[in-house]
């Protein structure tokens, strides 16, 4: 063979496999849009993916934008989603189904949103989204009475109570509605107290302390989610009983929680982008409602808090952390 051959061989043998590369199918990117800081929803989410055939890093790359808790970061964050061109959007609570939608009307948005989408106008209906919406809706506002009629249960002569809020978000006020009018049927009075960082959380607990308020209802927002371990201690240190939205503040040592099982949906997204990865049309994909409803009680704060619940209570908990 001739070197002028060889080189030449030589040369096309180092270019088959960059020539293969470029061939290969790009992988695709999904963008998670969260009003709140990190946390443990991410691994639900990653597993609705991995239960779907996609495994992060692997066939899929996600790009996560944290509001930590600003919401006028909202847009912004969303517009840079856009602007990167992922595949996707997957958002974490209501304030950044909305920033999507308002950013993009032709990438596949999947929302997990905690008020009802229709009436909110982010989809047309449950079974026929239309549009570049659908997702996972749960019972937000909904269920915040009943955690007010749980504690009334529990510490009977309680006479005023309190919520902790984060106003900036779009579903407050129809939880405090719901909190408001569950404490006037119980004759019960009702402070509320607005949070939009940690600083003022733990304002709002000493301010409770002022109030005399016999316990506290954590509404559910994702800021204050992912300040759960700030807001039990918070608790913990004031001596005040608090009942929650989300299951992860009773194994962060809250007293109880009762809320949709947020894992859950967040696991449902998952399966939902990946739904979309595959090419399904997001205005034919039926919006899910979460309606199971879990009632967690952690009785090593109530010894802590020298609480006892009653039998009646025990026997309706999902879950009793000893």
């Amino acid at each position: 063979m001739k070197r002028r051959e060889f080189i030449t061989l030589l040369g096309g043998a180092a270019a088959w496999p960059l020539a293969v590369r470029a061939q290969q199918p790009t992988m695709p990117v999904v963008g998670f849009l969260s009003g709140a800081s990190p946390d443990g929803m991410v691994a639900a989410f990653r597993q609705g993916l991995d239960q779907s055939g996609y495994v992060e890093g692997q066939n899929v790359a996600v790009e996560y934008r944290w509001a930590e808790g600003h919401y006028d970061r909202l847009p912004a964050l969303a517009a840079d989603l856009v602007r990167q061109q992922v595949a996707v959007i997957v958002t974490a609570g209501t304030p950044p189904a909305f920033a999507a939608k308002a950013a993009t009307s032709t990438i596949p948005i999947v929302i997990n949103a905690g008020i009802d989408p229709v009436q909110a106008g982010l989809i047309a209906s449950l079974n026929r989204p239309g549009g570049n919406v659908t997702g996972i809706a749960t019972l937000t506002a909904e269920l915040a009475a009943k955690r007010v009629e749980l504690l009334h249960e529990l510490l009977r002569t309680s006479n005023a109570v309190a919520t902790l809020v984060n106003p900036t978000s779009p579903i407050t006020e129809a939880q405090v509605k719901s909190v408001q009018n569950a404490a006037r049927s119980l004759g019960l009075e009702l402070h509320v107290l607005n949070a939009t960082t940690a600083s003022e959380i733990d304002a709002a607990f000493k301010r409770l302390t002022e109030l005399r308020a016999n316990a506290v209802v954590v509404s559910v927002d994702p800021l204050l989610t992912s300040q759960r371990q700030r807001i039990v201690e918070l608790a913990a240190s004031h001596s005040v009983p608090a009942i929650y939205g989300a299951r992860e503040f009773a194994f962060a040592g809250g007293l109880m929680s009762y809320g949709n099982d947020l894992a859950d949906a967040y696991r449902q997204s998952g399966i939902y982008a990946a739904k979309l990865l595959k090419g399904a049309n997001p205005a034919d994909l039926p919006v899910q409602q979460v309606v199971k409803v879990e009632f967690i009680i952690n009785l090593k704060t109530a010894k802590a808090l020298g609480l006892t619940f009653p039998i009646t209570l025990l026997g309706r908990a999902d879950e009793v952390i000893e």
